[in-house]
């Protein structure tokens, strides 16, 4: 906890209880010292009976250092849940000895019938009183006559979403969109109003003469523009596929890739690196970090977490996707270019996340081309799951791109793979050997650092253009 300044230091009044609710310090900086301070009583000789013995009392103290850093409780502790039952006549009794599992068990212990014990996975927030400052009735004057409800007059739970118009396009649906909504272009000339902006727009639109359908990521690989103000281009120029094999790709308005055959290197491949005691290496020992983890859950013992700046129209015009904010040091032209792996699958490279969506035509591989092409000329029909390919295309290329992962960790951790056997199929099984040094496994985790965040554009895309 003290290495981590964002972190509150956590104190449990019943420390092998799993249930207990700890209440959280605060860190503060401060500048005091710490002191040894010894007290030494000497006895004085005795001469008269009659008085008493007054000890002669010396003090002795020692600085020891100097304390940087002092945690304080601060909040309330009467958040506390037990693993209780109330019985009809009010008797609490404990369920300790029911819920926990403190040995190996025999399957008369899962099969009990128990009261219904579900702790709250939150107890509060908050841990410090908060005042709500009301306000006052709203004096009318006479004669005035409440609005009727609609939905423009309604405080909802959050601000309403900021509409960027994009059109969604369903595998299913029979038409697609040959021009973006009004709306959508009325955005993006709202916010295009310097020169850099305009050429950002002609670069996009050679992408997509180029190349009919791309992700959002390979955009951003490919062109420097900020975040936000591609969030309202890409509506000017192209659709969203929603579903099939070009889900949560963005083509090109009056393309339809179900009507042409050489679509299929477009198509989108969802591929998660495999990991698991029977592939020979644990999650654990993956050079690739996961997007997030629930282990990494601090809600709510964190102390501040960093929010997102928040951008409105004004920032846009003023040419935050050219001139940026202050302090930045890179180029315009490469401020908000991400680096190609995250589109790119290459041969003897680790994608930087363990779930990637790749195009099939950005695996940059010779045998997985040859899967991809291995019906060219004789495509008859397009379905939802493998589009233009063969049936189970995808699946064979996991399988060779696995492989490929595979034989990466192994040149770069020989010590997980010291037992290798062939199977019958003649694939390669690998087995998993425990004990490696833990401070070396931290060393050579050290060199690989993926960017923060996630840039994986299917998780929360979609959202932003509702």
């Amino acid at each position: 906890i003290y290495a981590d300044p964002a972190k509150r230091l956590e104190l449990y009044f019943r420390p092998k209880d799993p249930y207990c609710h700890p209440v959280c310090a605060n860190r503060f900086p401060t500048s005091t010292m710490l002191l040894r301070v010894r007290r030494r009583s000497k006895k004085k000789q005795q001469l008269d009976t009659e008085e008493q013995i007054q000890p002669e009392v010396q003090f002795e103290m020692e600085i020891l250092g100097i304390v940087t850093t002092v945690y304080k409780f601060q909040g309330m502790s009467d958040f506390q849940y037990l693993a209780m039952h109330s019985g009809p006549d009010g008797k609490q009794t404990s369920m300790y000895d029911k819920v926990l599992m403190l040995k190996p068990e025999k399957e008369e212990f899962f099969n009990r019938e128990l009261p219904l014990y579900i702790p709250p996975p939150i107890f509060s927030r908050l841990d410090t009183p908060v005042d709500y400052f009301y306000r006052p009735d709203i004096q009318h004057r006479e004669g005035y006559n409440n609005p009727q409800v609609s939905g423009e007059n309604l405080i909802g739970l959050s601000r309403a979403r900021r509409p960027h118009n994009a059109i969604f396009v369903n595998f299913d649906d029979e038409e697609i969109p040959t021009k973006p909504l009004d709306a959508a272009v009325q955005n993006w000339k709202k916010v295009c109003t310097n020169p850099v902006d305009k050429k950002v727009e002609e670069e996009l639109r050679k992408l997509f003469e180029a190349r009919p359908v791309w992700s959002r990521n390979a955009v951003k690989a490919n062109i420097s523009v900020h975040p936000d103000k591609l969030k309202v281009l890409l509506p000017y120029l192209a659709y969203y596929m929603l579903t099939g094999p070009w889900r949560s790709l963005w083509v090109r308005f009056g393309y339809d890739p179900r009507k042409q055959p050489e679509a299929k290197i477009y198509q989108v491949l969802d591929f998660r690196i495999r990991c698991g005691m029977k592939y020979g290496y644990a999650a654990t020992d993956m050079p690739v970090k996961a997007k997030r983890s629930t282990y990494n859950y601090s809600l709510p013992i964190t102390v501040k977490k960093q929010g997102s700046h928040t951008v409105s129209v004004h920032d846009l015009k003023q040419g935050l996707g050219s001139a940026g904010t202050s302090g930045a040091k890179k180029s315009p032209s490469s401020r908000y270019k991400l680096k190609e792996s995250v589109y790119i699958f290459r041969e003897g490279a680790l994608p930087p996340y363990r779930q990637m969506f790749y195009q099939l035509c950005d695996l940059n591989v010779e045998s997985l081309q040859k899967i991809i092409h291995r019906n060219d000329g004789t495509e008859s029909e397009c379905t939802e799951r493998d589009g233009w390919c063969l049936a189970k295309t995808s699946d064979d290329l996991r399988d060779s791109m696995s492989l490929m992962i595979k034989q990466i960790i192994r040149s770069t951790r020989p010590a997980l793979f010291s037992n290798t056997t062939s199977s019958e199929d003649g694939k390669e099984q690998l087995a998993y050997e425990s004990g490696e040094d833990e401070d070396d496994e931290e060393e050579e985790e050290e060199d690989f650092k993926p960017s923060d965040g996630s840039e994986n554009e299917m998780e929360t895309e979609i959202l932003d253009y509702v």
